[in-house]
């Protein structure tokens, strides 16, 4: 019990209603506002808007993304992989004793919410949403569920960058202009980078505890410091296309506000050089994600300030 004392002051957590706030791990929330916002705002500087499909698309992401989160929690907790000392988990089943029961439905609940907005969102625009929703829906849940989940292979940063960026940015896209061109799948590769950064840096964290457990993860298998150094090589890919695009007039000029977000990258890298307990990592896991929310704003707000120029 006082290694449990201990490791809730040293995360600061609290009890009460932040105890549901953790199951949903925000920071990891990113993932669903950056693709659909960026999405949205390219199809509005092409003339496109609709604020309910919007608003639906958004609360849509958030729950599944939020569901996903819930459905790691459980298993991970079934598989014996988390314990009262796990760190970067929400910790809701084994410090704050909530049922695993309770998580698991509350993670159906939250994709069964998801999947109404699905329909709207399908009824309003094509049923082709549906279908590509539903596909996106189930590899959520065999992301920490099924036989094989997802996350424990090295396939988990390509998995969760491409529907979370790119699937979920051209959706929005879509709903919106009722087409999808090739600008949209191009402007989404930095995004969907950043986003299996997200997950890359939540696995250097994670190295040795997911090593201890059986798992092959993509850091498991460079090796935590080829991993940073991969980490790194991202966030260059990130800036480059960025660069590469704005130079070819795919994104405007405005959006060179972007690259204010290269020093947090930076410090991303450096807060996990010469690291290896998973507490000292936390600041950079962390700054991952406040990373990429940074840099999907911008770019989202210069698309549309672009749009008055």
């Amino acid at each position: 019990m006082h290694g449990d004392t201990d490791i809730r002051e040293q995360l600061n957590e609290k009890g009460g209603w932040q105890v549901w706030w953790r199951l949903l791990r925000p920071h990891t929330l990113t993932a669903s506002f950056v693709p659909v916002f960026v999405g949205t705002m390219l199809a509005y500087i092409d003339g496109h808007f609709h604020l309910f499909l919007f608003l639906a698309m958004l609360i849509a992401s958030i729950l599944i993304q939020s569901a996903t989160n819930m459905f790691n929690e459980y298993y991970d907790y079934k598989l014996g992989l988390d314990t009262e000392k796990s760190v970067g988990i929400g910790g809701t089943i084994v410090r704050d004793g909530v049922k695993p029961r309770t998580v698991l439905r509350l993670g159906f609940a939250f994709f069964g919410i998801a999947l109404l907005l699905g329909l709207y969102i399908s009824m309003t625009t094509s049923w082709w949403i549906a279908v590509i929703g539903l596909v996106s829906m189930l590899f959520g849940y065999l992301y920490t569920g099924g036989p094989i989940p997802i996350a424990y292979t090295p396939f988990g940063e390509v998995t969760s960058g491409f529907f979370m960026g790119t699937v979920i940015m051209g959706i929005s896209y879509f709903i919106q202009s009722m087409t999808l061109t090739g600008k949209v799948l191009l402007v989404s590769i930095p995004i969907a980078i950043l986003i299996g950064a997200i997950l890359l840096s939540n696995n250097i964290r994670d190295l040795d505890g997911d090593r201890e457990s059986g798992r092959k993860t993509l850091a498991i298998l460079l090796g935590r410091k080829k991993a940073v150094y991969f980490l790194a090589s991202l966030f260059a890919a990130t800036y480059i296309s960025t660069a590469i695009f704005i130079l070819t007039g795919l994104l405007p000029w405005v959006s060179i506000i972007v690259f204010i977000t290269i020093k947090m990258a930076i410090d991303v890298v450096n807060g996990f050089k010469g690291k290896t307990l998973p507490i000292e990592m936390m600041p950079a896991m962390a700054l991952t994600g406040k990373t990429t929310t940074a840099y999907g704003f911008l770019l989202g707000i210069s698309l549309l300030i672009s749009s008055f120029l």
